[in-house]
């Protein structure tokens, strides 16, 4: 358990760093954002010169670009949740997505000594015992972690990533933060009613605490090795367990090229055609046949070896997809490709949920734009990603929620569709999809398949049948001594219960306002003493009071 001092020092190093947040928010123009959502308190008694000072200061960037800017200041934590956002067409505007994706981790590296401290004390030996040599240059600096080459006693060429010191405090405080933010979003903001931010904030809090445990990216690459070990167009890097910790992490050094330089990759006999295809065909394969695949393959995750095989690095944030989310996803795809509004809009209900009910027919019509904007072109010119991602915007037009594991299947897909156009200008990423779709759809008809599925069917049905019984004898014994209880939980009273609160507090300020007024009224009539120039001073008390009342009452009106 925490000691009263951690919580202090907790709840002060939190308080510092949301005063931080609030000033750079100021800086870049978001003063109103910081008004509405009740913030202010925190920028302290400096809020009123500091808002003159800085207001023209970024009022010719146009608004996308400030947020961006503010994201890049703040730091890790909030670089990596504009990335995530970045995927998210189905929440932002279009502007606002083209600024997030140029957001990069601009961090200078720490000091080599404090990485061989990490080391040693992580691996428990000095870095002498560890390795034949250490090179004191960073190959990266990330956010997160440090990236450092070196030699085993072995003579194994290997790469360090080395977690940042401190970093996972800093970032524990900056989620938490983040979600009491996104928690006054869905109070105040309209837009956050919507797209409940405090429920994206949980999942983003989820994957960045996963990637600051070096084991579950050691486990992830496991899983990769085993699955693609004799995969002749891939290649896994090598993991030594034994040189990694949970704050440290130890892999093969690869030499490759990379395949955002096309021209380095001519020079050096490769096919960049070819590696596009290979490319796109191994994330297909991850994805449709696996269900587990590389979250993150821009060009700087990508390493190209002889003969054109491709490494995948960083496996810090990888996706997973159950089969039948993927069997509807690639059902989905082959109605639209089908040009079949009316099964693409069947399917899409079944991916997405709804609080409202949805016009069928105005959902199908608007598909059916949308497949006329997109598929009637030439196929090289055909572009999955800004189709699917006009997929996303119709369902926020209709109300309809995905689930999150969808944005990362898209994100990958986009990036790895952007990598194979930039690598080979006729690239054609509906080829390389089709096989993939045509092979999950006909596995649900397999024999061996439906065959399962009727077992597991009737294995319920006799479960069900031999349970019913029982518990329906339990709910009318409890019926007949009085236990039998039944919850109604009422959904979307929270914005009422907020206004009634705010009217039945007003009337009552009002209501003691009047009280005071009378009351000091009926005091100075009366004469009563200590009095000031003849009239009482308490009820000339009385009238200040209520004169600062009546400002303060008349000023949370005007203001709301």
């Amino acid at each position: 358990m925490a000691s009263r001092f951690d919580i202090l020092l907790k709840t002060y190093a939190t308080m510092q760093r949301y005063r931080q947040i609030m000033f750079v928010l100021l800086k870049y123009g978001f003063e109103d954002l910081i008004v509405t959502l009740g913030v202010e308190e925190f920028l302290g008694r400096k809020w009123s010169p500091l808002r003159k000072k800085m207001e023209n200061r970024v009022a010719y960037l146009a608004r996308a670009a400030r947020i961006r800017m503010a994201l890049q200041e703040l730091g890790p934590t909030f670089v990596k949740m504009g990335q995530a956002l970045s995927t998210r067409s189905d929440m932002l505007p279009e502007d606002i997505l083209a600024e997030l994706i140029h957001l990069q981790d601009q961090v200078p590296s720490f000091p080599v000594d404090e990485v061989k401290r990490i080391i040693e004390r992580e691996l428990g030996h000095s870095c002498q015992e560890l390795f034949a040599s250490f090179d004191v240059t960073p190959l990266a600096a990330g956010s997160i972690g440090q990236v450092h080459r070196a030699r085993l006693k072995d003579g194994s060429e290997v790469v360090i990533k080395v977690q940042r010191p401190g970093i996972r405090r800093k970032i524990l405080v900056d989620l938490e933060i983040i979600h009491h933010l996104a928690g006054l979003m869905e109070r105040h903001l309209e837009l956050g009613q919507v797209h409940k931010p405090t429920a994206i904030v949980d999942e983003f809090s989820r994957t960045l605490t996963k990637e600051l445990d070096y084991f579950v990216e050691a486990a992830n690459i496991d899983r990769f090795n085993a699955l693609f070990s004799d995969h002749p167009h891939i290649y896994v890097h090598r993991l030594y367990r034994e040189h990694s910790s949970r704050h440290v992490l130890t892999l093969e050094y690869i030499k490759g090229h990379r395949p955002s330089n096309v021209e380095g990759l001519k020079m050096a006999g490769l096919n960049p055609t070819e590696i596009a295809a290979r490319g796109a065909h191994l994330l297909m394969e991850q994805v449709f046949k696996h269900g587990f695949f590389h979250a993150d393959p821009h060009p700087g995750n990508l390493l190209i070896m002889e003969k054109n095989v491709i490494c995948f690095l960083d496996f810090g944030m990888v996706g997973r997809i159950d089969r039948d989310s993927r069997e509807q996803f690639a059902e989905l795809l082959a109605h639209v490709v089908a040009r079949d509004e009316v099964r693409t809009a069947d399917v899409l209900l079944k991916l997405t949920h709804s609080h409202s009910l949805v016009d069928r027919l105005l959902l199908e019509r608007e598909i059916s734009e949308l497949i006329d904007q997109y598929l009637y072109r030439p196929l090289k010119e055909l572009e999955l990603g800004p189709m699917i991602r006009a997929m996303m915007d119709l369902t926020v037009r209709h109300d309809l929620r995905i689930p999150a594991s969808f944005f990362l299947l898209i994100k990958s897909l986009t990036q790895i569709e952007d990598l194979g156009r930039n690598l080979s200008p006729d690239f054609d990423f509906s080829t390389q999809l089709a096989p993939f779709i045509r092979e999950l759809l006909m596995q649900r008809y397999k024999p061996q398949r439906v065959a399962r599925q009727v077992y597991d069917t009737l294995g319920d049905l006799i479960y069900l049948l031999r349970e019913v019984p029982g518990e329906l004898r339990e709910l009318l014994k409890q019926a007949r001594g009085g236990k039998f209880k039944i919850e109604l939980e009422h959904l979307g009273l929270k914005p009422l219960r907020g206004t009634m609160e705010k009217v039945s507090n007003r009337i009552s300020s009002a209501i003691v306002l009047g009280s005071l007024i009378v009351g000091s009224s009926v005091i100075v009539h009366s004469g009563v003493p200590p009095k000031w120039h003849d009239i009482p001073v308490i009820g000339l008390a009385g009238y200040l009071i209520s004169m600062v009342m009546g400002f303060s009452l008349l000023r949370s009106i005007m203001k709301s």
